[in-house]
């Protein structure tokens, strides 16, 4: 399955589409998109990628991530975001 795309900033949109990533109580934008069927699309992806290491979590008691989409304004972004891999957690970079 190819990756998702990266957003390209034009510079006038504000609204964005964001797959948010959930462990417990702690949320971070994953990725954002222009549109919903595309950050739905994501979302899916990442959903997929990590289920296929939803086992391996639980043996090593490692909290799965939840994704979700949710509408965001640019400027509620992160000064420094940048997006999450689906499989960051098996680098140590969990949410």
């Amino acid at each position: 399955m190819t990756p998702p795309l990266r957003l390209v900033g034009t510079g006038s949109e504000d609204r964005l589409w964001a797959v948010m990533a959930r462990i417990g109580r702690e949320s971070r934008v994953a990725e954002v998109f222009r549109s919903r069927e595309e950050a739905i699309r994501d979302r899916d992806w990442r959903t997929r990628e990590v289920s296929a290491y939803a086992e391996f979590l639980r043996r090593t008691r490692q909290p799965v991530p939840q994704y979700s989409v949710a509408p965001i304004r640019r400027s509620d972004l992160p000064r420094r975001w940048q997006p999450l891999p689906a499989l960051g957690f098996l680098h140590g970079r969990v949410v």
